[in-house]
C-alpha cells in the first residue's frame, strides 16, 4: 500500500505507516518526510499513481482536512479516493463505492480514531455486484472525458 501526506499530515502518515507495517502490510512512502512546509497535491498524485498503475493495491493520504488530497487523487485515472472521518464511512467507502485510497484530515480526526478508520477500511469488502452497476457509471464517466467527450 502507498501512504503519503503533507506536512500537516506527517506525524500521522508515520504512525499509520509504523501501525500497518506491524501488521504485516507492505508500505510504500511516498513524503513528505518531516514538517516542513509542504503540498498535499504532490503527495495525493503520488499515492493515487502508485496505485494507478498497480504497484500498490491501496493507498493512504493524509492532510489539514482530507479533502484537497482527495480530490487531488481523484484526478487520476483510476482512482476512487474517498475522505472518511469515521468507520461508517471507512466501510461504505469500499462496499458501496469500492474506493481504492482513503483520505484522512489530520486535523479533524484523532490518532486513535484514525486507526479505527484505517482498520475498518482495509477489513470491508468490496460489495461487488449489488454496487457494481454504480461503480461502472462512474468509470464510465471517466473513461468520457478522458476521450473528450462529455
Amino acid at each position: 500500500m502507498a501512504v503519503g501526506a503533507d506536512h500537516g499530515g506527517f506525524a500521522l502518515k508515520e504512525r499509520l505507516a509504523a501501525e500497518l507495517r506491524d501488521r504485516g502490510h507492505a508500505v510504500t512512502d511516498c513524503g513528505t518526510h518531516s514538517t516542513e512546509s509542504a503540498d498535499y497535491p504532490d503527495f495525493a498524485h503520488a499515492v493515487a499513481r502508485h496505485v494507478a498503475d498497480g504497484s500498490c493495491d491501496v493507498g493512504i493520504v493524509v492532510d489539514g482536512a482530507g479533502i484537497g488530497s482527495a480530490m487531488t487523487a481523484n484526478k487520476v485515472p483510476g482512482i476512487r479516493a474517498a475522505t472518511c472521518w469515521d468507520v461508517s464511512s471507512a466501510q461504505n467507502s469500499r462496499e458501496h463505492n469500492h474506493a481504492n485510497v482513503l483520505s484522512l484530515g489530520a486535523g479533524l480526526l484523532g490518532e486513535n480514531l484514525a486507526l479505527q478508520v484505517v482498520y475498518a477500511w482495509l477489513a470491508t469488502p468490496w460489495g461487488g455486484e449489488r454496487h457494481a452497476r454504480r461503480v461502472n457509471k462512474i468509470t464510465e464517466y471517466e473513461g468520457r472525458y478522458l476521450r473528450g467527450q462529455r
